[in-house]
Protein backbone atom coordinates (compact mmCIF):
# COMPACT_ATOMS: atom_id res chain seq x y z
CA UNK A 1 0.00 0.00 0.00
CA UNK A 2 1.17 3.51 -0.81
CA UNK A 3 0.21 6.54 1.29
CA UNK A 4 0.66 10.01 -0.18
CA UNK A 5 0.64 13.22 1.83
CA UNK A 6 -0.93 15.69 -0.56
CA UNK A 7 -1.69 19.34 -1.09
CA UNK A 8 -3.10 20.82 -4.27
CA UNK A 9 -1.96 21.04 -7.89
CA UNK A 10 1.51 19.44 -7.66
CA UNK A 11 0.23 16.59 -5.53
CA UNK A 12 -2.73 16.01 -7.84
CA UNK A 13 -0.47 15.75 -10.87
CA UNK A 14 1.84 13.38 -9.02
CA UNK A 15 -1.12 11.21 -8.03
CA UNK A 16 -2.28 11.13 -11.65
CA UNK A 17 1.14 9.76 -12.56
CA UNK A 18 1.05 7.31 -9.68
CA UNK A 19 -2.25 5.72 -10.70
CA UNK A 20 -0.75 5.15 -14.15
CA UNK A 21 2.23 3.40 -12.58
CA UNK A 22 0.62 1.19 -9.92
CA UNK A 23 -2.69 -0.43 -9.05
CA UNK A 24 -4.86 2.55 -7.95
CA UNK A 25 -6.58 0.42 -5.31
CA UNK A 26 -3.28 0.36 -3.38
CA UNK A 27 -3.09 4.18 -3.13
CA UNK A 28 -4.46 6.40 -0.37
CA UNK A 29 -4.04 10.17 -0.49
CA UNK A 30 -4.07 11.96 2.86
CA UNK A 31 -5.06 15.49 1.83
CA UNK A 32 -4.58 18.87 3.49
CA UNK A 33 -7.74 20.63 4.69
CA UNK A 34 -6.03 23.55 6.40
CA UNK A 35 -7.01 25.83 3.53
CA UNK A 36 -10.69 24.82 3.62
CA UNK A 37 -12.94 27.84 3.78
CA UNK A 38 -16.58 28.92 3.80
CA UNK A 39 -17.81 31.10 0.93
CA UNK A 40 -21.46 32.03 0.30
CA UNK A 41 -22.31 29.67 3.14
CA UNK A 42 -20.67 26.78 1.30
CA UNK A 43 -17.89 24.56 2.64
CA UNK A 44 -15.01 24.62 0.13
CA UNK A 45 -12.20 22.04 0.25
CA UNK A 46 -9.78 23.29 -2.44
CA UNK A 47 -7.07 20.63 -2.15
CA UNK A 48 -9.50 17.73 -1.96
CA UNK A 49 -11.38 19.05 -4.99
CA UNK A 50 -8.20 19.60 -7.00
CA UNK A 51 -7.11 16.01 -6.34
CA UNK A 52 -10.59 14.69 -7.14
CA UNK A 53 -11.03 16.63 -10.37
CA UNK A 54 -7.52 15.84 -11.57
CA UNK A 55 -7.89 12.10 -11.04
CA UNK A 56 -11.30 12.24 -12.70
CA UNK A 57 -9.73 13.82 -15.79
CA UNK A 58 -11.99 16.85 -15.33
CA UNK A 59 -9.55 19.50 -14.07
CA UNK A 60 -8.96 22.68 -16.05
CA UNK A 61 -5.46 21.96 -17.44
CA UNK A 62 -4.41 25.60 -17.74
CA UNK A 63 -5.48 26.86 -14.32
CA UNK A 64 -4.70 23.61 -12.54
CA UNK A 65 -7.84 24.06 -10.41
CA UNK A 66 -11.57 24.02 -11.07
CA UNK A 67 -13.32 22.19 -13.87
CA UNK A 68 -12.65 22.27 -17.58
CA UNK A 69 -15.29 23.77 -19.87
CA UNK A 70 -16.51 25.82 -16.91
CA UNK A 71 -18.89 28.80 -16.99
CA UNK A 72 -18.98 31.69 -14.51
CA UNK A 73 -22.52 33.05 -14.64
CA UNK A 74 -23.13 32.89 -10.89
CA UNK A 75 -19.93 34.79 -10.07
CA UNK A 76 -20.62 37.40 -12.75
CA UNK A 77 -24.11 37.89 -11.37
CA UNK A 78 -22.76 38.71 -7.91
CA UNK A 79 -21.50 42.04 -9.24
CA UNK A 80 -25.11 43.28 -9.14
CA UNK A 81 -25.10 42.98 -5.36
CA UNK A 82 -21.62 44.33 -4.69
CA UNK A 83 -22.83 47.86 -5.47
CA UNK A 84 -25.57 47.76 -2.81
CA UNK A 85 -23.68 45.80 -0.15
CA UNK A 86 -23.62 47.65 3.21
CA UNK A 87 -20.28 48.79 4.59
CA UNK A 88 -18.73 45.99 6.62
CA UNK A 89 -20.75 43.24 4.95
CA UNK A 90 -18.91 40.26 3.52
CA UNK A 91 -21.86 39.14 1.39
CA UNK A 92 -21.41 38.48 -2.33
CA UNK A 93 -17.60 38.27 -2.44
CA UNK A 94 -16.29 38.05 -5.99
CA UNK A 95 -12.57 37.62 -5.30
CA UNK A 96 -12.88 33.84 -4.80
CA UNK A 97 -14.06 32.39 -8.10
CA UNK A 98 -16.36 29.38 -8.09
CA UNK A 99 -17.45 28.02 -11.45
CA UNK A 100 -21.07 27.09 -12.08
CA UNK A 101 -20.36 23.36 -12.37
CA UNK A 102 -17.93 23.42 -9.45
CA UNK A 103 -20.66 24.90 -7.25
CA UNK A 104 -22.53 21.59 -7.38
CA UNK A 105 -19.72 19.90 -5.45
CA UNK A 106 -19.86 22.54 -2.72
CA UNK A 107 -23.66 22.40 -2.57
CA UNK A 108 -23.46 18.64 -2.01
CA UNK A 109 -20.65 18.79 0.56
CA UNK A 110 -22.37 21.53 2.56
CA UNK A 111 -25.75 19.80 2.54
CA UNK A 112 -24.23 16.50 3.69
CA UNK A 113 -22.31 18.24 6.48
CA UNK A 114 -25.62 19.79 7.54
CA UNK A 115 -27.09 16.30 7.72
CA UNK A 116 -24.35 15.27 10.12
CA UNK A 117 -22.10 13.36 7.73
CA UNK A 118 -18.36 13.58 8.36
CA UNK A 119 -15.94 15.12 5.89
CA UNK A 120 -14.22 11.80 5.21
CA UNK A 121 -17.54 10.12 4.40
CA UNK A 122 -18.52 12.99 2.09
CA UNK A 123 -15.10 12.99 0.43
CA UNK A 124 -15.48 9.29 -0.36
CA UNK A 125 -18.97 9.90 -1.77
CA UNK A 126 -17.75 12.71 -4.02
CA UNK A 127 -14.81 10.58 -5.18
CA UNK A 128 -17.21 7.78 -6.12
CA UNK A 129 -19.41 10.21 -8.04
CA UNK A 130 -16.36 11.21 -10.09
CA UNK A 131 -15.12 7.60 -10.48
CA UNK A 132 -11.84 8.40 -8.75
CA UNK A 133 -9.85 5.15 -8.49
CA UNK A 134 -7.95 5.86 -5.25
CA UNK A 135 -8.97 6.46 -1.68
CA UNK A 136 -8.96 10.15 -0.71
CA UNK A 137 -8.88 10.93 3.01
CA UNK A 138 -9.03 14.43 4.53
CA UNK A 139 -6.43 15.00 7.22
CA UNK A 140 -9.22 15.44 9.81
CA UNK A 141 -12.97 15.64 10.17
CA UNK A 142 -12.42 18.54 12.54
CA UNK A 143 -11.85 22.12 11.36
CA UNK A 144 -8.27 23.34 11.05
CA UNK A 145 -7.70 26.78 9.55
CA UNK A 146 -4.37 28.11 8.28
CA UNK A 147 -3.55 31.74 9.08
CA UNK A 148 -0.51 33.77 8.06
CA UNK A 149 0.97 36.76 9.87
CA UNK A 150 1.76 39.81 7.74
CA UNK A 151 5.43 40.80 7.81
CA UNK A 152 4.80 44.47 6.94
CA UNK A 153 2.05 46.99 6.40
CA UNK A 154 0.40 46.20 3.08
CA UNK A 155 -2.92 46.07 1.26
CA UNK A 156 -3.89 43.02 3.27
CA UNK A 157 -3.54 44.79 6.62
CA UNK A 158 -1.03 46.15 9.15
CA UNK A 159 2.20 44.44 10.09
CA UNK A 160 1.57 41.67 12.62
CA UNK A 161 -2.04 41.11 11.61
CA UNK A 162 -3.24 37.59 10.86
CA UNK A 163 -5.27 36.80 7.76
CA UNK A 164 -6.86 33.55 6.63
CA UNK A 165 -4.94 31.54 4.08
CA UNK A 166 -7.41 32.03 1.22
CA UNK A 167 -7.32 35.80 1.80
CA UNK A 168 -3.55 35.59 1.41
CA UNK A 169 -3.47 33.09 -1.42
CA UNK A 170 -6.39 34.15 -3.60
CA UNK A 171 -7.51 37.66 -2.66
CA UNK A 172 -3.98 39.05 -2.39
CA UNK A 173 -2.49 36.58 -4.89
CA UNK A 174 0.13 35.47 -2.30
CA UNK A 175 2.00 38.71 -3.06
CA UNK A 176 2.26 39.98 0.53
CA UNK A 177 5.19 38.92 2.75
CA UNK A 178 4.50 36.79 5.82
CA UNK A 179 6.39 36.26 9.05
CA UNK A 180 4.59 33.29 10.59
CA UNK A 181 2.06 30.54 9.89
CA UNK A 182 -0.49 29.22 12.38
CA UNK A 183 -2.84 26.25 12.14
CA UNK A 184 -5.85 27.22 14.21
CA UNK A 185 -7.63 24.27 15.81
CA UNK A 186 -4.90 21.73 15.05
CA UNK A 187 -4.31 20.82 18.70
CA UNK A 188 -7.94 19.81 19.18
CA UNK A 189 -8.43 18.14 15.81
CA UNK A 190 -8.37 14.35 15.61
CA UNK A 191 -6.12 13.18 12.76
CA UNK A 192 -7.31 10.76 10.11
CA UNK A 193 -5.07 8.34 8.29
CA UNK A 194 -2.65 7.40 11.05
CA UNK A 195 -3.54 3.76 10.46
CA UNK A 196 -2.82 4.22 6.77
CA UNK A 197 0.58 5.77 7.44
CA UNK A 198 1.40 3.04 9.93
CA UNK A 199 0.53 0.21 7.54
CA UNK A 200 1.85 1.69 4.28
CA UNK A 201 4.70 -0.02 2.48
CA UNK A 202 5.72 3.38 1.13
CA UNK A 203 4.90 6.91 2.27
CA UNK A 204 5.31 9.69 -0.26
CA UNK A 205 5.32 13.40 0.49
CA UNK A 206 4.03 14.83 -2.77
CA UNK A 207 5.53 17.93 -4.43
CA UNK A 208 3.41 20.40 -2.48
CA UNK A 209 4.19 23.54 -0.47
CA UNK A 210 5.97 22.08 2.59
CA UNK A 211 4.77 24.88 4.86
CA UNK A 212 1.07 25.38 4.12
CA UNK A 213 0.09 22.19 2.25
CA UNK A 214 2.11 19.49 4.03
CA UNK A 215 2.66 21.56 7.19
CA UNK A 216 -0.94 21.27 8.44
CA UNK A 217 -0.90 17.48 8.00
CA UNK A 218 2.37 17.17 9.89
CA UNK A 219 1.04 19.44 12.64
CA UNK A 220 -1.75 16.97 13.41
CA UNK A 221 -1.17 15.12 16.67
CA UNK A 222 0.89 11.97 16.15
CA UNK A 223 1.71 12.43 12.47
CA UNK A 224 5.32 13.56 12.80
CA UNK A 225 6.03 10.98 15.47
CA UNK A 226 4.75 8.24 13.17
CA UNK A 227 6.68 9.58 10.16
CA UNK A 228 9.83 9.77 12.27
CA UNK A 229 9.40 6.17 13.37
CA UNK A 230 8.90 5.07 9.75
CA UNK A 231 11.43 7.50 8.30
CA UNK A 232 13.20 4.89 6.17
CA UNK A 233 9.94 4.30 4.27
CA UNK A 234 9.28 8.01 3.62
CA UNK A 235 10.31 9.73 0.37
CA UNK A 236 9.55 13.32 -0.66
CA UNK A 237 9.52 15.00 -4.05
CA UNK A 238 10.88 18.54 -3.97
CA UNK A 239 8.38 21.22 -5.08
CA UNK A 240 11.33 23.58 -5.64
CA UNK A 241 13.30 23.37 -8.89
CA UNK A 242 16.33 25.59 -9.54
CA UNK A 243 15.42 27.78 -6.59
CA UNK A 244 11.83 28.44 -7.62
CA UNK A 245 8.41 26.98 -6.97
CA UNK A 246 6.76 25.55 -10.07
CA UNK A 247 3.44 26.95 -8.84
CA UNK A 248 2.48 29.06 -5.84
CA UNK A 249 4.48 30.91 -3.17
CA UNK A 250 6.59 28.11 -1.63
CA UNK A 251 9.92 29.69 -2.59
CA UNK A 252 8.97 33.11 -1.19
CA UNK A 253 7.48 31.66 1.97
CA UNK A 254 10.65 29.65 2.64
CA UNK A 255 12.72 32.82 2.31
CA UNK A 256 10.37 34.89 4.46
CA UNK A 257 10.46 32.27 7.21
CA UNK A 258 14.25 32.02 7.23
CA UNK A 259 14.77 28.90 5.13
CA UNK A 260 16.77 28.51 1.95
CA UNK A 261 14.49 28.55 -1.13
CA UNK A 262 16.10 25.49 -2.70
CA UNK A 263 16.17 21.72 -2.53
CA UNK A 264 18.47 22.15 0.47
CA UNK A 265 15.78 24.17 2.23
CA UNK A 266 13.30 21.42 1.43
CA UNK A 267 15.76 18.87 2.84
CA UNK A 268 16.03 20.91 6.05
CA UNK A 269 12.24 20.86 6.43
CA UNK A 270 11.81 17.14 5.73
CA UNK A 271 15.02 15.51 7.04
CA UNK A 272 13.60 14.66 10.49
CA UNK A 273 10.77 12.60 9.00
CA UNK A 274 12.01 11.57 5.56
CA UNK A 275 14.95 9.45 4.44
CA UNK A 276 14.93 10.25 0.72
CA UNK A 277 14.45 13.40 -1.34
CA UNK A 278 13.78 13.32 -5.08
CA UNK A 279 15.10 16.40 -6.90
CA UNK A 280 15.20 17.62 -10.48
CA UNK A 281 18.18 17.41 -12.84
CA UNK A 282 18.38 21.20 -12.62
CA UNK A 283 19.47 20.79 -8.98
CA UNK A 284 21.92 17.93 -9.48
CA UNK A 285 24.78 20.11 -8.24
CA UNK A 286 23.05 20.36 -4.83
CA UNK A 287 22.64 16.61 -4.37
CA UNK A 288 25.60 16.32 -2.01
CA UNK A 289 24.22 19.20 0.06
CA UNK A 290 20.98 17.26 0.41
CA UNK A 291 22.92 14.14 1.40
CA UNK A 292 24.75 16.16 4.04
CA UNK A 293 21.37 16.51 5.77
CA UNK A 294 21.33 12.74 6.28
CA UNK A 295 19.06 11.98 3.33
CA UNK A 296 19.39 9.84 0.26
CA UNK A 297 19.08 12.00 -2.86
CA UNK A 298 17.59 10.82 -6.16
CA UNK A 299 18.03 13.01 -9.25
CA UNK A 300 15.47 12.74 -12.05
CA UNK A 301 12.97 14.77 -14.07
CA UNK A 302 10.43 16.17 -11.59
CA UNK A 303 8.67 18.66 -13.86
CA UNK A 304 5.49 16.81 -14.84
CA UNK A 305 5.03 18.30 -18.30
CA UNK A 306 3.22 15.20 -19.55
CA UNK A 307 1.38 12.28 -17.96
CA UNK A 308 4.21 9.98 -19.07
CA UNK A 309 6.78 12.08 -17.19
CA UNK A 310 4.54 12.06 -14.12
CA UNK A 311 4.24 8.27 -14.29
CA UNK A 312 8.01 7.87 -14.59
CA UNK A 313 8.50 10.19 -11.62
CA UNK A 314 6.03 8.15 -9.59
CA UNK A 315 7.83 4.89 -10.41
CA UNK A 316 11.20 6.32 -9.43
CA UNK A 317 9.78 7.84 -6.26
CA UNK A 318 8.12 4.71 -4.93
CA UNK A 319 11.19 2.70 -5.89
CA UNK A 320 13.43 5.11 -3.99
CA UNK A 321 11.70 4.30 -0.72
CA UNK A 322 12.28 0.54 -1.01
Amino acid sequence: MIAVLAGGVGAARFLRGLVAAVDPSTVTALVNTGDDTTMHGLHISPDIDTVTYTLAGAIDPERGWGLCDESWTAMESLARYAAIRPVGSTAAPTWFNLGDRDLATHFYRTARLGEGATLDTITAEIARAWNVPIRIVPMSNDPVHTFVTLAEDCAAGPKGAEIAFQEYFVRHRHAVPVSAIRFDGVDAAAPLGLDVLDAADRIVIAPSNPLVSIGPIRAMQGVDALLTRRRDRVVAVSPIVAGAALKGPADRMLTELGLEPSVVGIADVYAPVCATLVIDHADAARADDVRSRGMQCIVTDTIMRTPAVAADLARITIGASS
